[in-house]
């Protein structure tokens, strides 16, 4: 995963298409089938920029992983987040994938558009406000398999914890809900000026629900990569809290140099929702043993667990002794990315709090992070990649 390629002609789909169009080309032909991207070739480096970085820091040393891009400084899964997290030094960034009524892959953290958009201000969208309960969550507001893209394109992010983010909240409604593809070719667009690899960590949300409602993700997401130079032959790594997705997506892609596949788990007798739907017996609990985590490897690549997995806290909120999750993960052949660390003091352990709940604490949080890095994991998401990168010195 140490290629950079990039296509003789970055595609401007993305970028300069109107929402209508957009919609209208959902199904269209520009997206290849999916069985294409298991036949693309591996590309050696044809940027023709010697000495390019490969990805991450160093040989051995954990990638950033720039949670939703740069999320604690700009709204979340927007084309400015991404551009924060890869100027903060993030090696790769995350969209997490939900879709559209008509079929669209967009960058949104779930199907639930109130928090992080704003839908709830839109007088012309006030009927389509349903109930709905998504992977046992339920929510009353509006819903993105509830709209086309074209409609979702009117739509401006906003940030979704503002009491917490001030300094994104400053830039809410100035930017789109973006489109997987748009995402994209923003980051092929930003390697090539920067002359280093930036890898892409998509996650597929709700698998499960999207194909009770008609809309399943995976054919739509291995079409996508298959279109896309940069997906087929740079570095993707691709994450789910379901099972059946990741094996499905196994079994189409193979084992490919610039691919990975990360299973995200939580350390709780929860059953995966694909897992529960089948009725199977399954939790992330017995997942994350060292018999689950060998049967993981045998699907997957990487294991992501919550942080606290990793060192749980004391009751006084303390950071404890760490656990044996990232050596029996190891054992098993898995890498170890968890998630996710965030820069206010009310998401930091309590050795490392200096103040009110709702400040940034740029030295607690790199302080945490380092003793996080001490215990061997091989990456780690963050909402600020700046300090991500700091804390690894």
């Amino acid at each position: 995963m140490t290629k950079l390629y990039l296509p003789q002609r970055l595609s401007r789909r993305g970028f300069i298409q109107t929402a209508a169009t957009a919609a209208a080309a959902a199904g269209s032909s520009l997206l290849l089938p999916a069985a294409a991207f298991a036949a693309a070739p591996v590309a050696g480096d044809q940027s023709g920029l010697p000495g390019v970085a490969p990805v991450g820091a160093g040989a051995g040393r954990p990638l950033v992983f720039g949670h939703r891009g740069a999320s604690a400084l700009r709204p979340e899964h927007t084309l400015a987040a991404y551009a924060k997290a890869i100027a903060d030094g993030a090696d790769y960034v995350e969209p997490d994938l939900v879709s559209t009524k008509d079929g669209v892959l967009v960058a949104r953290h779930e199907a639930f558009l109130s928090e992080t958009t704003d839908v709830g201000s839109r007088k012309e969208f006030a009927g389509r406000k349903v109930r709905k309960t998504i992977d046992g969550e339920t929510h009353d507001g509006w819903f993105v398999d509830d709209f086309t893209l074209a409609e979702l394109k009117t739509l401006r992010a906003v940030e979704r914890i503002p009491q917490y983010r001030p300094g994104s909240a400053q830039y809410n409604g100035m930017f789109q809900v973006v489109t997987f593809e748009e995402m994209i070719d923003f980051v092929a667009a930003e390697a090539a000026a920067r002359g280093r690899i930036i890898g892409i960590v998509p996650e597929l949300k709700h698998s499960t629900y999207f194909a009770s409602v008609g809309l399943p993700l995976e054919d739509r997401f291995l079409s996508i990569l298959a279109a896309h130079d940069y997906t087929r032959r740079n570095p993707v790594e691709i994450q789910s809290f379901e099972v059946a997705n990741l094996k499905y997506l196994r079994g189409k892609l193979g084992r490919r140099a610039n691919l990975r596949l990360m299973q995200l788990v939580i350390g709780e007798n929860v059953r995966p929702m694909d897992v529960a739907a089948a009725g199977g017996t399954l939790t992330f609990a017995q997942m994350c043993t060292p018999g689950g985590l060998r049967d993981i490897a045998q699907y997957a690549d990487v294991v992501a667990p919550p942080t606290r997995s990793i060192i749980p806290l004391n009751k006084d909120g303390t950071l404890a002794a760490p656990s044996s999750l990232v050596e029996d993960a190891h054992k098993a052949g898995l890498r170890v990315e968890p998630w996710t660390f965030r820069p206010e003091n009310q998401f930091l352990a309590a050795d490392f709090r200096n103040g009110a709940l709702t400040a940034r604490n740029e030295a607690g949080a790199i302080a945490e992070m380092k003793r996080y890095i001490a215990t061997g994991i091989d990456g780690f998401f963050t909402d600020d990649p700046a300090l991500g990168r700091a804390a690894l010195g």
